[in-house]
Protein backbone atom coordinates (compact mmCIF):
# COMPACT_ATOMS: atom_id res chain seq x y z
CA UNK A 1 0.00 0.00 0.00
CA UNK A 2 1.21 3.15 -1.16
CA UNK A 3 -0.79 6.48 -0.23
CA UNK A 4 -3.92 7.06 1.15
CA UNK A 5 -6.65 9.18 -0.81
CA UNK A 6 -8.74 11.42 0.35
CA UNK A 7 -11.90 11.07 -1.37
CA UNK A 8 -14.73 15.07 -1.28
CA UNK A 9 -18.11 15.19 -1.32
CA UNK A 10 -20.30 12.37 -0.60
CA UNK A 11 -17.21 10.14 0.22
CA UNK A 12 -15.69 12.30 2.35
CA UNK A 13 -15.70 10.01 5.21
CA UNK A 14 -14.03 7.26 3.26
CA UNK A 15 -10.48 6.10 3.49
CA UNK A 16 -9.15 4.34 0.63
CA UNK A 17 -5.54 2.51 0.02
CA UNK A 18 -4.49 2.84 -3.51
CA UNK A 19 -1.93 1.28 -5.44
CA UNK A 20 0.81 2.64 -7.72
CA UNK A 21 -1.27 2.37 -10.52
CA UNK A 22 -4.03 4.04 -9.50
CA UNK A 23 -5.28 8.20 -10.58
CA UNK A 24 -1.62 9.85 -10.20
CA UNK A 25 -3.82 13.10 -10.59
CA UNK A 26 -5.59 12.70 -7.41
CA UNK A 27 -4.38 14.49 -3.98
CA UNK A 28 -2.38 11.45 -2.08
CA UNK A 29 -1.18 11.32 1.40
CA UNK A 30 1.34 9.65 3.06
CA UNK A 31 -0.63 6.55 5.66
CA UNK A 32 -1.02 7.23 9.34
CA UNK A 33 1.39 5.93 11.92
CA UNK A 34 1.19 2.26 12.69
CA UNK A 35 -1.15 1.35 15.07
CA UNK A 36 -3.15 4.97 15.01
CA UNK A 37 -6.71 5.20 15.41
CA UNK A 38 -7.86 5.79 12.03
CA UNK A 39 -12.00 6.27 13.23
CA UNK A 40 -10.79 8.81 15.90
CA UNK A 41 -11.43 12.46 15.46
CA UNK A 42 -8.18 14.47 15.51
CA UNK A 43 -8.50 17.88 16.77
CA UNK A 44 -5.76 20.67 16.71
CA UNK A 45 -4.28 22.14 19.96
CA UNK A 46 -4.91 25.83 20.29
CA UNK A 47 -1.48 27.78 19.99
CA UNK A 48 0.24 27.59 23.36
CA UNK A 49 3.29 29.10 22.00
CA UNK A 50 4.58 32.53 20.79
CA UNK A 51 7.76 30.88 19.49
CA UNK A 52 6.49 30.04 15.93
CA UNK A 53 8.36 27.28 13.21
CA UNK A 54 7.95 26.68 10.20
CA UNK A 55 9.42 23.65 7.54
CA UNK A 56 10.08 25.18 4.15
CA UNK A 57 10.98 22.96 0.85
CA UNK A 58 12.98 24.71 -2.03
CA UNK A 59 10.21 23.63 -4.53
CA UNK A 60 6.61 22.64 -3.81
CA UNK A 61 7.16 19.99 -6.39
CA UNK A 62 9.56 16.95 -7.47
CA UNK A 63 9.69 14.51 -10.36
CA UNK A 64 7.80 11.22 -9.34
CA UNK A 65 9.77 9.00 -12.13
CA UNK A 66 13.59 9.59 -10.51
CA UNK A 67 15.13 10.62 -7.08
CA UNK A 68 16.37 13.79 -6.45
CA UNK A 69 18.00 15.89 -4.31
CA UNK A 70 16.04 19.00 -2.25
CA UNK A 71 16.43 21.11 0.50
CA UNK A 72 14.58 22.05 3.83
CA UNK A 73 14.58 25.09 5.48
CA UNK A 74 13.28 24.63 9.16
CA UNK A 75 12.90 28.83 10.33
CA UNK A 76 11.81 29.30 14.22
CA UNK A 77 10.71 32.23 14.68
CA UNK A 78 10.53 34.54 17.99
CA UNK A 79 7.98 37.20 18.90
CA UNK A 80 9.36 40.84 18.10
CA UNK A 81 7.36 42.30 21.44
CA UNK A 82 8.54 41.23 24.51
CA UNK A 83 6.01 39.47 26.88
CA UNK A 84 6.12 38.44 30.45
CA UNK A 85 9.01 38.73 32.68
CA UNK A 86 12.93 37.84 31.66
CA UNK A 87 14.67 35.00 33.26
CA UNK A 88 17.12 35.78 35.68
CA UNK A 89 20.71 35.30 34.47
CA UNK A 90 23.55 33.35 35.90
CA UNK A 91 26.18 34.75 35.14
CA UNK A 92 29.72 34.27 35.29
CA UNK A 93 33.05 36.56 34.44
CA UNK A 94 35.54 34.34 33.82
CA UNK A 95 38.77 36.56 32.84
CA UNK A 96 42.59 35.75 31.46
CA UNK A 97 44.55 38.16 33.79
CA UNK A 98 47.71 36.35 32.58
CA UNK A 99 51.16 38.94 31.86
CA UNK A 100 49.98 40.32 28.98
CA UNK A 101 46.99 41.31 30.34
CA UNK A 102 48.34 43.85 32.38
CA UNK A 103 47.87 47.30 31.94
CA UNK A 104 45.58 49.22 29.37
CA UNK A 105 43.60 45.63 28.61
CA UNK A 106 42.84 44.84 32.08
CA UNK A 107 41.87 48.22 33.15
CA UNK A 108 39.46 48.02 30.48
CA UNK A 109 38.40 44.67 31.53
CA UNK A 110 37.76 46.01 34.73
CA UNK A 111 35.54 48.78 33.54
CA UNK A 112 33.32 46.39 31.53
CA UNK A 113 32.88 43.99 34.28
CA UNK A 114 31.48 47.06 36.21
CA UNK A 115 29.51 47.68 33.63
CA UNK A 116 28.02 44.58 33.57
CA UNK A 117 27.20 44.90 37.34
CA UNK A 118 25.23 48.09 36.87
CA UNK A 119 23.03 46.11 33.94
CA UNK A 120 22.23 43.30 36.24
CA UNK A 121 19.37 43.71 39.07
CA UNK A 122 18.80 42.00 42.37
CA UNK A 123 17.43 39.02 40.73
CA UNK A 124 20.56 37.94 38.95
CA UNK A 125 23.72 35.61 40.29
CA UNK A 126 26.74 36.76 38.90
CA UNK A 127 30.17 35.10 39.87
CA UNK A 128 33.66 36.69 38.76
CA UNK A 129 36.47 33.85 37.89
CA UNK A 130 40.24 34.81 36.91
CA UNK A 131 42.47 32.88 35.91
CA UNK A 132 46.75 32.78 35.06
CA UNK A 133 49.28 30.04 36.35
CA UNK A 134 46.39 29.35 39.43
CA UNK A 135 42.77 30.13 39.70
CA UNK A 136 41.12 32.70 41.76
CA UNK A 137 37.55 32.92 42.73
CA UNK A 138 37.21 36.58 43.11
CA UNK A 139 33.53 36.65 44.04
CA UNK A 140 31.48 33.32 44.03
CA UNK A 141 28.03 33.18 42.91
CA UNK A 142 25.65 35.41 44.91
CA UNK A 143 22.99 37.57 43.69
CA UNK A 144 23.57 41.28 42.95
CA UNK A 145 22.23 43.55 45.24
CA UNK A 146 25.73 45.28 46.53
CA UNK A 147 27.20 47.33 43.75
CA UNK A 148 29.45 48.50 45.05
CA UNK A 149 31.16 45.58 46.82
CA UNK A 150 31.74 43.73 43.38
CA UNK A 151 33.37 46.48 41.80
CA UNK A 152 35.73 46.83 44.47
CA UNK A 153 36.28 43.22 44.44
CA UNK A 154 36.59 43.68 40.49
CA UNK A 155 39.24 46.42 41.24
CA UNK A 156 41.42 43.91 43.22
CA UNK A 157 42.20 41.83 40.34
CA UNK A 158 45.46 41.69 38.94
CA UNK A 159 47.72 40.27 36.78
CA UNK A 160 49.58 36.96 36.94
CA UNK A 161 52.10 34.46 34.84
CA UNK A 162 50.70 31.97 32.64
CA UNK A 163 47.39 31.07 31.40
CA UNK A 164 45.50 28.12 32.56
CA UNK A 165 42.53 28.65 30.32
CA UNK A 166 41.21 24.44 30.99
CA UNK A 167 41.09 25.31 35.03
CA UNK A 168 39.21 28.38 34.64
CA UNK A 169 36.59 27.42 32.57
CA UNK A 170 36.32 24.04 34.88
CA UNK A 171 35.86 26.18 37.83
CA UNK A 172 33.65 28.65 36.51
CA UNK A 173 31.25 26.20 35.46
CA UNK A 174 31.23 24.92 38.88
CA UNK A 175 30.75 28.50 40.16
CA UNK A 176 27.69 28.18 37.60
CA UNK A 177 26.14 24.60 38.41
CA UNK A 178 26.07 25.71 42.37
CA UNK A 179 23.30 27.79 41.54
CA UNK A 180 21.64 26.02 38.49
CA UNK A 181 17.93 25.90 38.60
CA UNK A 182 15.78 26.19 35.67
CA UNK A 183 14.55 29.27 36.56
CA UNK A 184 18.20 30.71 35.92
CA UNK A 185 19.36 31.23 32.02
CA UNK A 186 23.22 30.03 32.13
CA UNK A 187 25.96 31.78 30.79
CA UNK A 188 29.73 31.37 31.06
CA UNK A 189 31.66 34.53 29.13
CA UNK A 190 35.32 33.74 29.05
CA UNK A 191 37.53 36.33 27.47
CA UNK A 192 41.68 35.81 27.20
CA UNK A 193 44.49 37.23 24.63
CA UNK A 194 46.61 34.21 24.27
CA UNK A 195 47.23 31.11 24.12
CA UNK A 196 47.11 28.17 26.64
CA UNK A 197 50.33 28.01 28.30
CA UNK A 198 49.80 25.98 31.42
CA UNK A 199 47.48 22.79 32.67
CA UNK A 200 45.49 21.13 30.03
CA UNK A 201 46.10 22.56 26.84
CA UNK A 202 44.90 20.69 23.62
CA UNK A 203 41.95 21.84 21.73
CA UNK A 204 40.08 18.61 22.60
CA UNK A 205 40.56 18.90 25.78
CA UNK A 206 39.19 22.03 26.29
CA UNK A 207 36.55 22.00 23.92
CA UNK A 208 35.19 18.85 25.41
CA UNK A 209 35.16 20.17 28.86
CA UNK A 210 32.83 23.05 27.44
CA UNK A 211 30.30 20.40 25.84
CA UNK A 212 30.19 19.12 28.86
CA UNK A 213 28.71 22.53 30.08
CA UNK A 214 26.18 22.73 27.55
CA UNK A 215 25.29 19.08 28.39
CA UNK A 216 24.18 20.33 31.94
CA UNK A 217 22.70 23.60 30.22
CA UNK A 218 25.66 26.19 30.32
CA UNK A 219 26.52 28.11 27.43
CA UNK A 220 29.91 29.75 26.86
CA UNK A 221 30.65 32.95 25.36
CA UNK A 222 34.02 33.18 24.05
CA UNK A 223 36.02 36.84 23.44
CA UNK A 224 38.88 36.76 22.30
CA UNK A 225 41.35 40.05 22.61
CA UNK A 226 43.97 40.97 20.28
CA UNK A 227 46.20 39.66 18.05
CA UNK A 228 47.59 36.13 20.11
CA UNK A 229 44.60 33.89 21.21
CA UNK A 230 43.83 30.86 19.16
CA UNK A 231 40.71 31.78 17.44
CA UNK A 232 39.87 28.16 15.97
CA UNK A 233 40.01 27.50 19.81
CA UNK A 234 37.22 30.10 21.00
CA UNK A 235 35.36 29.47 17.79
CA UNK A 236 35.51 26.01 18.94
CA UNK A 237 34.14 27.03 22.38
CA UNK A 238 31.60 29.29 21.13
CA UNK A 239 30.31 26.56 18.64
CA UNK A 240 30.42 23.59 21.01
CA UNK A 241 27.85 25.25 23.21
CA UNK A 242 25.78 27.09 21.55
CA UNK A 243 27.43 30.77 22.94
CA UNK A 244 28.85 33.77 20.73
CA UNK A 245 32.35 34.36 19.40
CA UNK A 246 33.75 37.82 19.43
CA UNK A 247 37.18 39.61 17.91
CA UNK A 248 38.26 42.16 20.53
CA UNK A 249 40.85 43.98 18.22
CA UNK A 250 41.53 46.84 20.91
CA UNK A 251 41.55 47.20 24.55
CA UNK A 252 39.32 50.31 24.34
CA UNK A 253 36.30 48.02 22.63
CA UNK A 254 36.10 45.51 25.49
CA UNK A 255 33.60 47.26 27.16
CA UNK A 256 31.47 47.60 24.53
CA UNK A 257 31.33 43.98 23.02
CA UNK A 258 30.70 42.76 27.28
CA UNK A 259 27.26 45.22 26.51
CA UNK A 260 26.43 43.36 23.34
CA UNK A 261 26.99 40.31 25.19
CA UNK A 262 24.84 41.04 28.11
CA UNK A 263 21.95 42.88 26.40
CA UNK A 264 21.69 40.05 23.94
CA UNK A 265 21.14 37.87 27.46
CA UNK A 266 18.66 40.17 28.58
CA UNK A 267 16.53 39.15 25.16
CA UNK A 268 16.62 35.70 25.30
CA UNK A 269 12.66 34.21 25.26
CA UNK A 270 13.51 31.00 24.85
CA UNK A 271 16.02 28.62 25.76
CA UNK A 272 16.91 24.23 25.34
CA UNK A 273 16.04 24.49 21.85
CA UNK A 274 15.91 20.62 20.55
CA UNK A 275 15.31 20.32 16.21
CA UNK A 276 14.41 17.01 15.22
CA UNK A 277 13.83 16.18 11.87
CA UNK A 278 11.65 13.49 11.60
CA UNK A 279 11.59 12.06 7.64
CA UNK A 280 8.63 10.00 6.51
CA UNK A 281 9.50 6.95 3.91
CA UNK A 282 11.40 7.34 0.59
CA UNK A 283 13.36 10.58 2.01
CA UNK A 284 16.27 9.98 3.57
CA UNK A 285 19.07 12.59 4.92
CA UNK A 286 22.49 13.83 2.42
CA UNK A 287 23.79 16.47 4.95
CA UNK A 288 23.32 19.00 7.18
CA UNK A 289 24.92 22.65 7.20
CA UNK A 290 26.34 24.30 9.74
CA UNK A 291 24.77 22.69 13.11
CA UNK A 292 26.34 19.60 14.68
CA UNK A 293 23.52 17.37 14.02
CA UNK A 294 22.94 13.31 15.60
CA UNK A 295 21.98 11.16 13.07
CA UNK A 296 18.57 8.45 13.68
CA UNK A 297 17.35 6.28 11.81
CA UNK A 298 14.46 7.75 9.89
CA UNK A 299 15.83 11.80 10.65
CA UNK A 300 18.20 14.04 12.52
CA UNK A 301 18.53 16.08 15.87
CA UNK A 302 20.25 19.59 16.25
CA UNK A 303 20.77 21.60 19.23
CA UNK A 304 19.96 25.61 18.62
CA UNK A 305 21.60 28.83 20.08
CA UNK A 306 19.18 30.16 22.41
CA UNK A 307 16.54 32.40 20.90
CA UNK A 308 16.43 36.18 21.57
CA UNK A 309 13.31 38.47 21.28
CA UNK A 310 12.48 39.26 17.23
CA UNK A 311 15.17 36.82 15.85
CA UNK A 312 14.91 34.23 13.32
CA UNK A 313 16.92 30.74 13.22
CA UNK A 314 17.07 28.88 10.57
CA UNK A 315 18.51 25.45 9.92
CA UNK A 316 19.51 23.67 6.40
CA UNK A 317 19.01 20.48 5.55
CA UNK A 318 19.64 18.67 2.34
CA UNK A 319 17.64 15.57 1.75
CA UNK A 320 17.45 12.89 -0.99
CA UNK A 321 13.46 12.21 -2.60
CA UNK A 322 13.12 8.66 -3.41
CA UNK A 323 10.80 8.03 -6.52
CA UNK A 324 7.47 7.21 -5.93
CA UNK A 325 3.82 7.34 -7.66
CA UNK A 326 2.28 10.81 -8.10
CA UNK A 327 0.88 12.70 -5.51
CA UNK A 328 1.11 14.96 -2.78
CA UNK A 329 3.31 13.80 0.16
CA UNK A 330 4.17 14.54 3.83
CA UNK A 331 8.13 13.99 2.96
CA UNK A 332 9.43 15.65 6.48
CA UNK A 333 8.16 16.95 10.08
CA UNK A 334 10.00 19.62 11.72
CA UNK A 335 9.30 19.32 16.00
CA UNK A 336 10.83 21.88 18.51
CA UNK A 337 11.36 21.29 22.09
CA UNK A 338 12.19 24.25 24.10
CA UNK A 339 12.08 26.09 27.49
CA UNK A 340 9.62 29.19 27.47
CA UNK A 341 11.28 31.56 29.24
CA UNK A 342 8.63 33.63 29.86
CA UNK A 343 5.90 30.90 31.24
CA UNK A 344 8.65 28.72 32.40
CA UNK A 345 7.58 25.60 30.74
CA UNK A 346 8.44 23.36 28.36
CA UNK A 347 6.76 23.76 24.87
CA UNK A 348 6.65 21.70 21.97
CA UNK A 349 5.88 23.13 18.43
CA UNK A 350 5.89 21.26 14.82
CA UNK A 351 5.63 22.17 11.34
CA UNK A 352 5.45 19.66 8.24
CA UNK A 353 6.81 19.44 4.68
CA UNK A 354 4.43 18.60 1.63
CA UNK A 355 5.97 18.08 -1.66
CA UNK A 356 3.75 17.09 -4.97
CA UNK A 357 5.42 14.36 -7.03
CA UNK A 358 4.37 14.88 -10.65
CA UNK A 359 5.10 12.98 -13.30
CA UNK A 360 5.16 16.12 -15.82
CA UNK A 361 8.88 17.48 -14.93
CA UNK A 362 8.36 21.09 -16.27
CA UNK A 363 6.06 21.93 -13.31
CA UNK A 364 9.38 22.33 -11.03
CA UNK A 365 9.99 25.59 -12.42
CA UNK A 366 7.06 26.80 -11.05
CA UNK A 367 7.46 25.68 -7.56
CA UNK A 368 10.72 27.63 -6.65
CA UNK A 369 10.85 28.79 -3.10
CA UNK A 370 13.24 31.82 -3.34
CA UNK A 371 13.38 32.04 0.67
CA UNK A 372 14.88 28.59 0.36
CA UNK A 373 17.46 29.14 -2.24
CA UNK A 374 19.03 32.65 -0.66
CA UNK A 375 19.73 30.22 2.67
CA UNK A 376 21.39 27.27 0.40
CA UNK A 377 23.39 30.13 -1.11
CA UNK A 378 24.49 31.58 1.90
CA UNK A 379 24.91 28.43 3.36
CA UNK A 380 27.34 27.58 0.27
CA UNK A 381 29.12 31.35 0.99
CA UNK A 382 29.82 30.20 4.36
CA UNK A 383 31.70 27.06 3.30
CA UNK A 384 33.59 29.19 0.79
CA UNK A 385 34.55 31.07 3.27
CA UNK A 386 35.86 28.34 5.22
CA UNK A 387 37.76 27.30 2.59
CA UNK A 388 39.32 30.57 1.86
CA UNK A 389 40.25 31.01 5.49
CA UNK A 390 42.19 27.76 5.74
CA UNK A 391 44.28 28.50 2.17
CA UNK A 392 44.85 32.53 4.14
CA UNK A 393 46.11 30.46 7.42
CA UNK A 394 48.18 27.75 4.81
CA UNK A 395 49.84 30.59 2.95
CA UNK A 396 48.05 28.71 -0.14
CA UNK A 397 46.56 31.78 -0.74
CA UNK A 398 48.39 35.10 -1.40
CA UNK A 399 46.53 38.39 -0.48
CA UNK A 400 45.71 39.15 -3.43
CA UNK A 401 44.03 35.76 -3.86
CA UNK A 402 42.40 36.08 -0.81
CA UNK A 403 41.07 39.19 -1.37
CA UNK A 404 39.36 38.37 -4.47
CA UNK A 405 37.95 35.55 -2.99
CA UNK A 406 36.37 37.49 -0.14
CA UNK A 407 34.86 40.08 -2.28
CA UNK A 408 33.13 37.94 -4.53
CA UNK A 409 31.86 36.38 -0.59
CA UNK A 410 30.82 39.72 0.05
CA UNK A 411 28.86 40.18 -2.78
CA UNK A 412 27.24 37.02 -2.34
CA UNK A 413 26.16 37.99 1.40
CA UNK A 414 25.14 41.36 0.57
CA UNK A 415 22.83 40.52 -2.21
CA UNK A 416 21.04 37.60 0.05
CA UNK A 417 20.42 40.60 2.58
CA UNK A 418 23.50 39.26 5.09
CA UNK A 419 24.67 42.88 5.69
CA UNK A 420 25.98 42.28 9.43
CA UNK A 421 28.27 39.42 7.91
CA UNK A 422 29.15 41.47 4.72
CA UNK A 423 30.19 44.37 6.66
CA UNK A 424 32.90 41.97 8.89
CA UNK A 425 33.79 40.62 5.51
CA UNK A 426 34.83 43.83 3.94
CA UNK A 427 36.26 44.75 7.10
CA UNK A 428 38.64 41.80 6.90
CA UNK A 429 39.48 42.85 2.86
CA UNK A 430 40.36 46.55 4.30
CA UNK A 431 42.51 44.63 7.11
CA UNK A 432 44.71 42.72 3.85
CA UNK A 433 45.09 45.94 1.91
CA UNK A 434 46.71 47.28 4.79
CA UNK A 435 49.39 45.00 4.62
CA UNK A 436 48.55 43.48 8.30
CA UNK A 437 49.65 40.10 8.70
CA UNK A 438 46.32 38.16 7.53
CA UNK A 439 45.40 36.89 11.75
CA UNK A 440 43.21 40.13 12.41
CA UNK A 441 41.43 39.63 9.24
CA UNK A 442 41.34 35.34 9.80
CA UNK A 443 39.98 36.32 13.59
CA UNK A 444 37.10 38.72 12.00
CA UNK A 445 36.33 35.83 9.68
CA UNK A 446 35.61 33.19 11.79
CA UNK A 447 33.04 34.61 13.83
CA UNK A 448 31.70 35.47 10.31
CA UNK A 449 31.22 32.11 10.09
CA UNK A 450 30.35 30.69 13.34
CA UNK A 451 27.37 33.49 12.72
CA UNK A 452 26.12 31.90 9.49
CA UNK A 453 26.57 28.39 11.06
CA UNK A 454 24.51 29.15 13.97
CA UNK A 455 21.94 30.68 11.89
CA UNK A 456 20.35 33.25 14.04
CA UNK A 457 19.36 36.92 12.87
CA UNK A 458 17.01 39.66 13.10
CA UNK A 459 14.03 39.02 11.64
Amino acid sequence: MDSTRIFSAGEADRTQWVGADSDPDRTQFAPPAAGADLDATQYAAPPTSSVTLQCLVENAYAPAARNAPAHLLVQVQAPATAYGRRLPLNLCLCIDRSGSMEGEPLDFVKRACAHVVDLLDPNDILSIVTFAEDIEVVMPARRVVNRQLIKEHIQRIDTGNTTNLYDGLLTAGRQIASVQSPAYLNRLLVLTDGEPTTGIRDFQSIVGQVAELKGRGISVTALGFGPDYNEELMAGIARRSGGNYYFIARPELIPEVFRKELESLLTVVAKSLRLQLHLTRWTQVRQVYGLQPSYHPRGVTMDLVDLERGALISALVEVELQRRPAGTYRVAQAQLTYDDLASGRTQQVSADAVVEFVTDESRLLEGINPVVQREVEVARASRHLERTVMGMKTQALSSAAAIAELERTQALLTAQGRLEQAQEVTAAIHSLRRGDSGAEAEKTLMGTILDLEQGQRKA
